[in-house]
């Protein structure tokens, strides 16, 4: 699968560009702010419907417009679609398949599929656990584009559920009759949120039994003798030291899930927020038998990031459909022999995307089409 060519209006900084694509390797080069990552970020955007820099869309609309467009044509084998994308901040996106009539945004998930390495990856390692959760979800749904739907569900029933819980708690502190009322439907939202999240659990479990070999063969790719590393999953329904390293039958996870929603009510309410569920869980990323996180060094943990995208991107092709690999900004942070051995890693990719400041930083075995970019204007070298 590889992208033939990219439209941005009102997108970031471009108010208008038009790229077309080849198979192989494209580099982008230009100085920090002349805007080579908003193309690749584009690019990402399409495959997740999430930018990989901010966390909402509002600073994806060039400033002054009302909306942005990302459009872009996809090859796959003999079949060739167009996809479209509005961002509306504000208000509910649009999407367009073939320039059809507007399909659900999350119906394009799995037209274009990517993975992205960028220098914001080391958060996989250093950063928070929603960090580590984002990154599972986004290569389930890469993987089964229905699971779009399942996150979206599991995200609307918590917010509800976290709605009644706070109402309920507002009114107990306030002695008001109202608290038993406003939690006679709790039972309701405890089996839905189960329903849903056993669903995301058992997807989540079952990639990191799939995802562990090949993260530990592309650690030791990067840094041979480093090893070795487990990723382990701490569920919040058994507790924060809970690890988990193989999958479960979604009835056990919904029974779990339900028990420990009911131990946990009490508390619950005195919060007024959800403190079970898929939200809540960690993965632990093991170097060896400690913890990544607080015990790799710096290299170690470059190394650990670039060992889980390269798995991902592994574990995507060999499920029949190659994503596009971006590498944004990659190679100026690593040192010349990761950054080599990198390089003759995703050399021979369908199609690599790369930016960077300046042409040396480009490896040379990343030889390819060049595009100059410099104060939104993008030319071909």
């Amino acid at each position: 699968m590889h992208v033939t060519h990219l439209s941005l209006a009102d997108f970031r900084s471009y108010a208008r560009v038009e790229v077309p694509l080849d198979p192989g390797v494209t580099s982008f080069v230009g100085a920090n702010g002349q805007g080579k990552t908003n193309l690749v970020e584009a690019v990402g955007y399409l495959a997740t419907l999430a930018s990989h820099r901010v966390s909402s869309d509002a600073p994806l609309v060039r400033v002054g417009a009302e909306r942005a467009v990302i459009r872009a044509a996809v090859t796959q084998g003999e079949r060739s679609q167009l996809v479209e994308l509005e961002l509306n901040p504000g208000r509910a996106n649009r999407a367009r398949i073939n320039r059809s009539s507007q399909v659900r945004p999350r119906d394009v998930v799995g037209i274009v599929r990517s993975v992205l390495f960028a220098p914001e990856d080391l958060a996989l390692v250093k950063g928070d656990p929603g960090d580590r959760r984002r990154f599972l979800d986004e290569l389930v749904t890469a993987r089964s584009p229905r699971m779009a739907a399942v996150r979206s569900d599991y995200d609307r029933v918590l917010k509800q559920r976290n709605t009644l819980l706070k109402s309920a708690a507002l009114a107990r502190r306030h002695g008001g009759a109202k608290a038993g009322a406003d939690l006679s439907t709790l039972d309701v939202w405890d089996q839905h949120l189960a329903q849903v999240g056993a669903e995301l659990l058992a997807q989540r479990m079952e990639l990191i039994a799939t995802l562990m070999p090949l993260t530990d063969k592309a650690y030791e790719s990067l840094a041979p003798g480093g090893g070795p590393i487990t990723l382990e999953y701490r569920s919040s329904a058994r507790g924060p030291e809970s690890a988990e390293v193989e999958p479960r039958s979604r009835e056990e996870l919904y029974g779990e899930l339900i028990a420990a929603l009911g131990e946990a009510r009490k508390q619950e309410i005195e919060r007024g927020v959800t403190l079970v569920g898929p939200h809540r869980d960690e993965l632990v990323l093991k170097l060896g038998r400690l913890p990544a996180k607080g015990y790799a060094s710096h290299g170690e943990s470059w190394s650990y990031a670039l060992a889980l995208r390269l798995a991902s991107y592994d574990l995507l092709r060999s499920e029949g459909n190659e994503p596009v690999l971006v590498l944004d900004d990659v190679f100026a942070e690593l040192d010349a022999r990761r950054r080599e051995r990198l390089a003759e890693l995703v050399a021979p990719g369908e199609q690599v995307l790369v930016t960077a400041a300046v042409d040396d930083d480009v490896p040379g075995v990343l030889s390819g089409v060049r595009y100059a970019v410099s104060e939104g204007e993008v030319a071909r070298a």
